[in-house]
């Protein structure tokens, strides 16, 4: 799993049948300690309602297929949680 902050949305009216219906957010990879960038964005399928700003949990690959959401469907990334808050090295270092 990684933690992301959406930071944006994919529109696209002609897709894939299996995908219709499916809400896809841009997430960018953050740190754990300050939620700053750390790697190249993505799209991920959103499975539990996000909106842009806010953090998340993502998970790739063939767990990405494995949410209510993206079961049976090609998604290699989705999102799976939104953050409430973030505890580092004992510290909280993000809070909703």
């Amino acid at each position: 799993m990684l933690l992301a902050r959406v930071i944006g949305n994919v529109v696209s009216t002609r897709k894939s049948e299996s995908m219709t219906g499916s809400k896809l957010l841009i997430v960018e990879p953050v740190d754990y300690k300050e939620q700053k960038a750390d790697g190249k964005p993505l799209v991920a399928v959103d499975s539990v309602g996000a909106g842009v700003g806010e953090i998340v949990l993502i998970v790739q690959g063939s767990s990405a297929r494995l949410t209510e959401t993206t079961k049976d469907r090609p998604a290699d990334a989705s999102i799976i949680a939104i953050v409430d808050y973030v505890e580092f090295e004992g510290k909280r270092t993000f809070a909703k």
